[in-house]
């Protein structure tokens, strides 16, 4: 599904972000990346999601080079690929329910779908009751149960959470690690970034570890060793 073919990403004049990174994962994975802060995850991701281009190699989705995607084609990937941030990046003067549907308002979804469609991702996040409160009437791990839900509302094969319990607490932490979890059980293909030790070593999946640019571990069932 998502191929990393020998990529390297090297910034002038010769800082090496990523060097020769050769992996693939599976539709349906749950796959870590671990490694120190500047071990080169968040750029992986950029990579992957084409908002930067490797300096060396191929990234493919679904068998097709994503750098090589026409720019008419880019809004169906992104369609293809939620994200999930550290910081939310909710609008704060819209509802839970509001900064769901404004994704479905751009793309041009009828009234009824919308209505339909985030009534059912809130339902799923747990966050049906709180539809209407806006960001700063939530608690961190509520407003990044508002922010899986958006990347959930276009049905994506993928969803990149880049250290999405960075800023909370270990309660709101589980939640939100248990939360992807389920949504990884219903189908979909799941890239969890984080240096969080004890995430990682209670998930018990995928781990690929990254230091200083490189992968140094892949492991089926890993630990959090670095």
């Amino acid at each position: 599904m998502i191929v990393f073919e020998k990529v390297s990403k090297i910034y002038p004049p010769d800082s090496a972000a990523l060097q020769d990174i050769s992996f693939h994962i599976t539709e349906g994975e749950f796959v870590s990346l671990v490694g120190k802060s500047g071990a080169g995850k968040s750029t992986l991701l950029e990579l992957f999601l084409r908002e930067k281009f490797p300096s060396v190699g191929t990234v493919f989705f679904q068998g097709e080079n994503v750098h090589q995607i026409p720019d008419s084609r880019l809004p169906e990937f992104r369609r293809k690929v939620g994200v999930v941030f550290q910081d939310y990046k909710l609008l704060p003067h819209k509802t839970a329910y509001e900064n769901i549907a404004y994704v479905m308002e751009v793309m041009g979804a009828r009234e009824q779908d919308i209505v339909r469609d985030v009534s059912e991702v809130l339902e799923i996040v747990g966050l049906l009751e709180r539809a209407h409160h806006y960001p700063a009437q939530l608690s961190g791990g509520e407003r990044q149960r508002v922010a899986i839900a958006r990347a959930l509302i276009h049905r994506p094969d993928v969803i990149c959470a880049d250290e999405p319990t960075g800023n909370l607490d270990p309660y709101h932490t589980r939640d939100i690690i248990g939360l992807l979890v389920k949504i990884n059980e219903l189908g979909t293909t799941i890239i969890l970034a984080t240096h969080n030790k004890e995430v990682i070593n209670r998930l018990g999946k995928r781990v690929i570890t990254l230091d200083e640019g490189r992968m140094v571990r892949d492991e089926e069932r890993g630990k959090f060793m670095i």
